[in-house]
């Protein structure tokens, strides 16, 4: 398969938010989830899903700090996409090492599209004995196909049904570090 370069297809691609626009949403994804966590005894642990999630939640961390509510780091790696544009079979290729048995869990990813990948890690951390798990995306892609069950607590931006790229999320490996979030052109 001969996978464009990202320089190649930019020039036809639309930028559906700048910057300053998720930094804006990031902002108001923080003051949604600072009260859900605020009187905690505990810290929430504060798993990012990567590569994606990994702009979004260093920012939305960040953000939290902030507002006083300090988390605990953990991370995990499960993928459908490996690189494509279409989705195959859950492989989890690094999950979280702290415990998360009586924990309050925030799952941070880049984007809730069909909700597949989210639903099996969240159903996973509720296996490992999380009493709550909650998830925080960058952007809720605009369709009818999620799965049953799944939905976002905490969402920044909602996209149009194409294919997006940008601010962690990826065109073939290619764009993640972009600092807008774009979608793909005809």
């Amino acid at each position: 398969m001969n996978v464009p370069k990202l320089a190649e297809i930019m020039d036809a691609a639309e930028l559906l938010f700048d910057r300053e626009e998720l930094e804006d949403a990031i902002e108001d994804i923080a003051d949604a989830i600072h009260p859900d966590y605020a009187d905690d005894e505990q810290p929430p642990l504060f798993v990012t899903v990567m590569h994606g999630g990994l702009p979004f939640a260093g920012q939305l961390a960040f953000a939290l700090g902030e507002r006083g509510l300090d988390v605990e780091f953990d991370y995990l790696h499960a993928t459908r996409y490996r690189g494509a544009t279409t989705g195959s079979r859950l492989a989890w290729l690094h999950r979280p090492a702290t415990p998360m048995r009586g924990r309050r869990v925030l799952l941070v990813d880049d984007i809730l599209d069909e909700g597949h990948t989210l639903k099996a890690v969240k159903y996973w951390c509720e296996d490992q004995g999380a009493i709550d798990v909650r998830i925080a995306v960058l952007a809720t892609k605009a369709h009818d196909r999620c799965v049953d069950d799944i939905c976002a607590d905490y969402s920044g931006v909602e996209v149009p049904d194409r294919y997006v790229f940008g601010f962690g999320m990826d065109f073939h490996e290619q764009g993640r570090n972009l600092p807008g979030i774009y979608a793909l052109g005809d």
